[in-house]
């Protein structure tokens, strides 16, 4: 699956102790939205995987959302 971004998005993801925070702009907001719409649409298995590398900012912990059922 080829994860569509919204121009201009930030993302940072930080875990902490048994949490996580996400901080993201607008844009970084309306991002994971269209990307978990098209998620849910595809097979199980199948799943986004973000991280400082290819998406998310420097520092991120990375995330990622898998499809299961």
């Amino acid at each position: 699956m080829k994860a569509e971004w919204v121009e201009g998005f930030s993302i940072c993801v930080h875990t902490h102790n048994d949490g996580v925070t996400i901080s993201a702009n607008k844009e970084g907001l309306l991002s994971p939205a269209v990307q978990l719409k098209a998620l849910a649409e595809e097979m199980p298995g199948e799943h986004i995987h973000n991280d400082a590398y290819n998406s998310l900012e420097d520092g991120s912990s990375e995330l990622i959302i898998e499809r299961v059922r």
